[in-house]
């Protein structure tokens, strides 16, 4: 079974439905098989694979409630190894339904126990909230991939986030660690982004990913064209820098060699 990734920050907009998006193409256009779990109900991560949410008649919340076999909602995308299982505006009540169930922390760990076994990483995009479903995901998952973006509020609500991750990892599970801190909505030409850049990596160290993404203009567009920017524009900065991440992520994991040369941070 592949490596169970969990996006999470219950701040809001910090880039993570973006990099959920583009963290999973890039990995699928490096070759690897990718199921990407839409788990937040604002369903932006199925949108910005180019399904239309109206459509979606079966969703995670199907999975959850009404025990639907996941492997019969999920979706292809447009790029070749990378898979969706959607959301939908539904999941909101999801966690009121999911309070008196017994094992309510564990029921997405058992969905994607179902269909992660072919997939080499499965991403799950939560929604900004430190709610059950996010608990959930975080129960279900090997490892938490933290966005923080370069803004002067980066590092507030951090420590709600980081005693939540020990609080699973002291009661549900164990073996969760922290895969890293991914700076987003870098600015170079703003004094503010670097300081947040310096302050975060002063905080965390080696934990803290190499690759900073730009603030860009493509990567702004493509979600309302229903793409990863590695299709809606495969030069651009905002491609560039998550092919990147792909690539650290798969370093890190010692699931490929990259060389200096092949780094590209601009």
């Amino acid at each position: 079974m592949g490596k169970i990734i969990a996006l999470a920050n219950q701040k809001g907009g910090v880039g993570k439905t973006t990099t959920a998006i583009n963290l999973a193409a890039s990995l699928a256009v490096l070759e690897k098989k990718v199921l990407l779990v839409d788990a937040d109900p604002q369903a932006n991560a199925t949108s910005g694979l180019g399904f239309d949410v109206k459509n979606v008649k079966t969703s995670i919340y199907e999975c959850l409630i009404d025990e639907v076999n996941p492997a019969d909602i999920i979706l292809n995308s447009e790029i070749e190894g990378l898979d969706l299982i959607p959301s939908h505006i539904d999941l909101v009540g999801a966690e009121i339904e999911m309070l008196n169930m017994p094992n309510r922390e564990r029921m997405l760990k058992n969905v994607l126990e179902k269909v992660a076994g072919p997939y080499d990483f499965v991403l799950i995009d939560c929604s900004p909230s430190l709610g059950l479903i996010t608990v959930n995901a975080l129960t279900a998952a090997d490892s938490v991939l933290i966005p923080v973006q370069c803004e002067y509020f980066a590092l507030e609500g951090l420590g709600k986030l980081l005693n939540t991750i020990k609080i699973i990892q002291g009661r549900l599970n164990p073996d969760l660690e922290i895969e890293g801190f991914v700076l987003t909505m870098y600015d170079a030409r703003l004094r503010l982004s670097n300081q947040v850049v310096e302050e975060v990596r002063k905080h965390f160290q080696q934990m803290v990913f190499e690759t900073i993404v730009q603030r860009n203009i493509k990567l702004s567009e493509s979600p309302s064209f229903g793409k990863p920017v590695v299709t809606y524009d495969a030069e651009s900065k905002g491609s560039i820098n998550y092919l990147n991440l792909a690539r650290e992520l798969l370093q890190k994991n010692n699931a490929t060699i990259m060389s200096n040369e092949e780094k590209i941070i601009e």
